[in-house]
């Protein structure tokens, strides 16, 4: 089977976003914002999975277009809850750092996708 960097990579985010939302719950007695975190933080792999059975190629870029909105989404809840200091600078920038990694290979696959849009037609 091939590789899929973006499926895995949004998967393991979604890991990791799921057991930041069961320590913000147990631990720092958060639940609103938490909970905002987990629905977006899953639903950008939730979205590349629906990516990969599109029916046609417009439809393939609107579906990772939505996992571009949910990961940077993602990104704004990481940056208030170290903000608001119910994360920390070190696990803000762990996270972080694999949020901008997952968004900047969905960008490029949109613009690749695109791009191959406009020159087979």
């Amino acid at each position: 089977m091939k590789k899929n960097n973006i499926r895995d990579k949004s998967f393991l985010f979604a890991i990791r976003i799921v057991k930041l939302y069961k320590y913000l719950q147990s631990d720092k007695k958060e639940y609103v914002l938490s909970k905002q975190l987990l629905r977006s933080g899953t639903s950008v792999g939730a979205m590349v999975r629906e990516a990969e059975h599109s029916e046609s190629k417009k439809d393939f870029v609107h579906k990772m277009a939505i996992a571009q909105k949910e990961i940077n989404e993602s990104i704004y809840w990481l940056e208030l809850m170290n903000a608001t200091e119910y994360i920390n600078k070190e696990q803000f920038d762990s996270l972080n750092k694999d949020a901008v990694e997952v968004i900047k290979i969905v960008t490029t696959i949109i613009k690749n996708t695109k791009k191959n849009l406009t020159t087979n037609h």
